[in-house]
């Protein structure tokens, strides 16, 4: 009788025991299943490296990448209704216009970038441009050079930023209009890494694309001024005189983009299908070992460590990421 007590005891007890024992490390178990990445076309590049790294560490995810210009990815997510788990702005303010509050609750900068004067060796007056004399040759009639669409990539007003800056600058009247007058409409691209291809293939001589894409796509560039880059902080200052038209979120509307120095936000969406995954990237891409080592080492400085402006949004951080992220505007 007590035998076959014991072995009732066993059959009942030791399952339960098993499951008490073994509930941590289920409850940590491995994230799987589809990631979805919505990023700028800036990112495509180190994203790839940082996806196949990451997919090494867990490969039960699926991480699946879609690049375009910032605005136009968030809206994506805020006006088409598109799924996805994370996204990542060229500039972190399409985060905070297009998908704050209802579509995300922080936004954490994590990367920095300038414009940069691309152009090849087959580019006309390639042998002669420079820092001191490139709006002269933008202004050659048989020069061909051209941004990205302000509308829906940030690259683009930036690039017409730098235009206006240099103005200033240079303190020459009237020369961001004779600039913009050798631009056709034509020349407007959608996204900046689309430009790569038509300055490879000898269609354009010259193109405004960031540091970081230059440099990964191995072209020439002029850099310039601190005064006109947008690429250092202690002089947003004067970037802000600089101001450029966009389209709203509603058919008809305009809002004013002021010039400021390029910072990239990326953030959690609410409804993430696959929250768990998505953390496990944050985490990788915002440690200084990984993710920002790539940025890194592909000419776009990182953030270490990461920031959000407030310590009310730092409260609202994945526990997974607090530890990278510091409270700094």
């Amino acid at each position: 009788m007590k035998n076959q007590m014991f072995n009732l005891t066993s059959v009942f007890i030791w399952p339960v025991l098993c499951a008490l024992i073994l509930y941590p490390f289920s409850a940590q178990a491995a994230p799987t299943g589809k990631l979805t990445i919505f990023h700028a076309g800036s990112l495509t590049v180190p994203f790839a490296k940082i996806e196949k790294a990451f997919e090494a560490k867990y490969p039960g995810v699926d991480v699946q990448r879609e690049a375009g210009g910032s605005t136009k990815m968030a809206r994506l997510i805020s006006e088409v209704g598109k799924t996805a788990d994370i996204m990542a702005s060229a500039d972190y303010t399409v985060i905070d216009n297009n998908l704050i509050p209802k579509f995300a609750d922080w936004n954490v900068r994590f990367a920095t970038n300038q414009l940069v004067l691309c152009y090849t060796d087959q580019s006309r007056y390639s042998n002669q441009i420079n820092d001191k004399n490139w709006y002269e040759i933008l202004q050659k009639k048989d020069v061909v050079w051209g941004h990205s669409d302000q509308n829906i990539d940030p690259c683009g007003y930036r690039s017409i930023m730098v235009l206006q800056l240099a103005e200033k600058f240079y303190n020459i009247d009237g020369l961001y209009q004779k600039l913009i007058d050798n631009r056709p409409q034509k020349n407007i691209r959608p996204k900046s890494v689309e430009l790569v291809n038509l300055l490879k293939t000898g269609n354009m001589d010259y193109a405004w694309e960031y540091m970081s894409v230059a440099i990964q796509h191995e072209l020439k560039f002029v850099t310039l001024n601190d005064h006109i880059n947008l690429g250092n902080y202690k002089y947003d200052d004067f970037y802000k005189q600089a101001q450029v038209k966009v389209t709203g979120k509603k058919p008809n509307t305009w809002i004013t983009k002021k010039g400021k120095s390029c910072t990239y936000g990326i953030t959690l969406i609410k409804d993430a299908p696959n929250p768990e995954a998505a953390k496990a990237f944050l985490s990788f891409l915002l440690s200084s070992e990984h993710g920002l080592k790539t940025l890194k080492e592909m000419g776009q400085p990182p953030f270490i460590p990461c920031r959000v402006p407030t310590q009310e949004m730092a409260a609202k951080l994945p526990s997974e990421i607090k530890s990278l992220v510091e409270v700094k505007n």
